[in-house]
Formats: C-alpha cells, structure tokens, sequence
C-alpha cells in the first residue's frame, strides 16, 4: 500500500463525482428554462442510481473474474463484502475500496452524459429504469471487456481513462435513444435556444476541472504518468476550444462562447483515452483534430434533422471515437510502453479500430433494444400536454425561475 497512490485516488475519485453534476450545470444551461431542473436532476439521479448498482453487483460485473471475455462475476464482489481489506491485482498499490469508488464515479458520469437524448421529453420513472438496464447491460460489460481483463484487453486494445468505455459508449448510446424516443415537439419547427449559456459555462469549467481526477486519476499512482496524463487533459481541452471556436468563426461569422465550451469538452474527450500513452504536442494534435471533427458532427446532426439534443452523439461519440483511433496513431514509448502507428505499428492501430467498432455495434444495437422494450412496456415519453408546460413542473412540480 502506498499513502501517496491513495490519497491521490480519492482526491481523483472526489474530482471525477464533481463532474456529474457540472454536466447536468452543462447540460441544463443549453435547455429550455421549463426544464432546466429536469437536467439537472437527471444526472443528480443518475450518480444516486448507480452508486447502489455498483455497490450491489456493478463492480462484480466490471471487474470480477473474466467470464468467456464478455463480463466478469466473482460472488466476493458482490455488496463488496470481500473488498474491505487489501488490494485488487488492478490497482495494488492502494486499497480495493479506493479502486471501487474511483470506477464508480465513472460510471456515473458515463450514465449522465446520456441523457443528452432524453432532454426535454422522457419520463422520470422511465428514465429510472432504463438507468439499471443501460448500466448492467452496456456499461458494465464494456468496462469488463477493456479494463477487467476481458476480450478487448486480451486483444490489446488501449484505453487509458475511458474513450471506449466511457464515451463511445455514452455517444452512441444517446443516438440510439434519440432515434427510439424521436424529436422534441416542433424540433425544427421554431427555436429551441439555450437558456442559460452562462450555466452551460460553469459546468463547462466544473468539467474541466474534474477532467484531470478522470484522466490524471487513471495512472492509479502519483507519479511521473499521473503528471503527463494531466499535462495532456489540460492541453488538448485548449486546443479542443480553439480549434472549434475557429471553425465556427470561419463557417458562421461569429466565435460563440457555446462553441468555445463544446471545443473544450470535445478535446477533453478525445484526449481521454490517449492521456497516458501520448506526448504533449501529440496532444494538441488530438484536442484540435476534435474540436474541428466535433464541429462537423454536430453540423451533421442538425442537417439530417436528428434530435440528438445536447450532441453527446457529436461530441462524446466522435470524439471518443477519435481519440480511441488517435491512441493507436501517437502513443509513444517516451511515455508509456506502446507505441502506435507514426512508429510503424500498425497491429495497434488496428486492434484500436477493432475496439471502437465493437464498441460502437455494441453500445448502439443493445441500448437500442432497452429503449425499445421500455417504450413498449411503460412509454418512454411524458404526454404531449406535460412535454408542453416542460419537466421541471410536470415531472417534479417545481419551477427553476419564479
């Protein structure tokens, strides 16, 4: 056991719970205000819910013993009634419970980002179970497949903090979901404009913040990797905003601070899984390639009229897409012990292909089949009248602005 190591991760941990609910700040800042609190109060349910699922049987699931590649189960992890002395072969310099709580929070967060397809029309109740289903049955197997030793570890496939786990999971997820429970009443029809782009900022900046616990934290040791993991998230968030902020000047005239925000969290995400394996100018290359290839998707998402309302698809998708394709093309052994294709490995290069992809199949085809179960059994959406008056007052009968 290391002191160092261990206070490093729970203070990681800490940073990464921040950024549940800086997303829904995000998140709830781009709605309209009848249903900023609805937002909000989905990622706030989001970290509840899987809190206890993780606790119950979620680790279990994720990290237990590997099952033909595809989950893991180990009976002692389940309530972690095993865990609450010594350490896990996964993180051995630091408790098992310090382990636990760090791929806890993100979990949470992956859940959260989610929503993104659910904003301004998807019931509460429907919402609270499709959470379960969604994290048993996409989140947890994809975590087990790159970071419990199952197939795609076995394969090779790097992920450093999350690009495939976490945000090509989420992205595709959402559009999955948006396709099922369709667009907002008159998308397209009148404006839907951000109401409280100043929100959209702060959770912009609580995200950033606790971006560096959520890459940083993935070295698991306070030590030199830790130091360029962080160096890199904080690097590539700039370039991410810069890069956006100049492609929308060019394209619409006008530098948006939205723009600026989205830039940032797309460099954040498309470095995520890259962090550990890459330089800092490799970095920079990564953060603005995503800012630019963001941009587009979201124009994309809009062109072809689909109500993917806050581009989790655009930004979480694309960009973890990215950035998994872009771990193969720079990661270096001046880092790390990888090397990616600009240092003639092509086989890595490949197997990251292999990994997005399966991802990508996985998380769209199987959150698909959930979205579309529930809305036969419950319904998804809220009543035409309820989706009208906005979330906040039917679905919590409260108001965010008197």
């Amino acid at each position: 056991m290391n002191s160092g190591d261990t206070a490093w991760l729970l203070a990681s941990a800490a940073l990464v719970m921040l950024m549940t609910p800086g997303l829904g700040l995000f998140y709830g800042g781009m709605v309209r205000r009848k249903n900023v609190l609805s937002m909000i109060a989905m990622s706030f349910l989001a970290f509840a819910i899987v809190s206890v699922q993780w606790i119950l049987f979620g680790f279990a699931l994720s990290f237990g013993n590997d099952v033909n590649g595809f989950i893991g189960f180990n009976r002692s992890f389940l309530g972690l009634v095993g865990l609450l002395k010594g350490s896990l072969s996964y993180a051995p310099t630091v408790p098992a419970l310090a382990y636990v709580v760090f791929q806890l929070v993100f979990a949470a967060i992956t859940l959260a980002i989610v929503t993104s397809a659910m904003a301004e029309r998807m019931k509460l109740s429907a919402f609270i179970v499709f959470a379960i289903l969604w994290t048993t049955l996409v989140y947890d197997p994809l975590a087990h497949w790159v970071w419990g030793n199952g197939w795609l570890a076995k394969l090779g496939a790097l992920d450093f903090a999350g690009g495939t786990v976490v945000h090509i999971s989420s992205g595709f997820s959402a559009l999955a979901l948006a396709f099922v429970i369709g667009k907002r009443m008159g998308f397209g029809e009148y404006s839907m404009e951000p109401h409280n782009i100043p929100m959209t900022l702060l959770g912009t900046a609580l995200l950033w913040f606790g971006w560096f616990g959520f890459n940083a934290g993935s070295a698991l040791t306070a030590g030199t990797l830790a130091s360029v993991a962080f160096v890199n998230t904080n690097t590539a968030a700039a370039a991410g905003a810069l890069a956006w902020m100049f492609a929308s000047w060019i394209k619409e005239g006008k530098p948006g601070s939205l723009g600026i925000a989205s830039g940032a969290i797309a460099g954040l995400v498309a470095i995520t899984p890259a962090a550990g394996f890459v330089d800092p100018l490799s970095s920079i290359v990564i953060g603005a390639v995503a800012g630019v290839l963001c941009y587009f998707a979201m124009l994309f998402r809009i062109s072809k009229g689909i109500d993917e309302s806050l581009d989790a698809w655009a930004v979480h998708g694309i960009g973890g897409l990215w950035g998994a394709i872009a771990t193969g093309i720079f990661a270096t052994k001046a880092v790390n012990d990888y090397t990616g294709l600009i240092y003639g490995n092509v086989h890595q290069f490949v197997v990251q292909i292999v990994g997005a992809i399966s991802a990508i199949a996985y998380a769209f085809v199987v959150t698909f089949v959930i979205a579309k179960i529930l809305d036969a059994v419950m319904g998804l959406r809220v009543r035409e009248e309820e989706e009208y008056v906005g979330l906040d007052i039917s679905q919590h009968g409260e108001v965010a602005y008197s």
